[in-house]
């Protein structure tokens, strides 16, 4: 995606835990980018990045939160504690972090789209994942309660990205992952969608 949006002339700032993969990322983009190491699911870490954007591009028009962990196919019962409030800290609290940090400044300046990615899994489930089902029905709720909260000219969406090939895909449906699309090919029409948002979409979800 983030090649994409620059591709489309878009300033693109990002964040992620892996640093070598920011620095790769950012190989790749000529146009004016700014890459950040940051945890979601840190908020003193997520309040530095937001500043750090907002001194040095400004404030965003369209916020993506897109973060995401899933648990190892397990039945709930075997899912340790650890693993499942990892997962929750990333899919939900990362967005609610992101929410705390980004926002306001969206409010301040009376506009922006904010884009919470979800999954078909947030609106239907599947065994052996339960965590990241629950997570992505929560994202589905508080997209909805936040799009009543926000004022006139900004919006709020819960994007449903549907299958694509990545990592966590093969994760849980192994080879079976070979059948979707590539994130390369899905960014095409990801970026479509995401760009068209407009505050009329304000509390939907959108597929990607």
């Amino acid at each position: 995606m983030a090649i994409e949006f620059s591709s489309r002339g878009w300033t693109v700032a990002g964040g992620a835990r892996n640093i070598d993969a920011l620095e790769g990322l950012s190989k790749q983009i000529d146009t004016n980018c700014l890459f950040l190491p940051m945890d979601v699911s840190d908020p003193e870490s997520v309040e530095s990045f937001a500043r750090n954007i907002k001194e040095n591009l400004g404030v965003p028009d369209l916020l993506v939160n897109n973060a995401g962990l899933i648990n190892k196919n397990a039945h709930l019962v075997d899912v340790s504690p650890e693993e499942f409030s990892a997962v929750m800290a990333v899919n939900l609290g990362g967005i609610h972090n992101m929410i705390r940090s980004f926002v306001p400044m969206m409010k301040d300046a009376g506009r922006g789209i904010i884009a919470n990615f979800s999954s078909y899994w947030g609106q239907s489930t599947a065994p052996e994942v339960g965590p990241y089902c629950a997570t992505k029905w929560g994202v589905e709720g508080l997209t909805r309660s936040l799009a009543q909260e926000l004022p006139d000219g900004l919006g709020a969406v819960a994007f449903n990205p549907g299958v694509i090939n990545t990592d966590m895909l093969r994760s849980t449906f192994g080879d079976q992952a070979q059948d979707y699309e590539s994130p390369q090919i899905w960014a095409v029409h990801a970026v479509d969608k995401l760009e068209g948002l407009t505050v009329a979409d304000n509390g939907k979800t959108v597929i990607g």
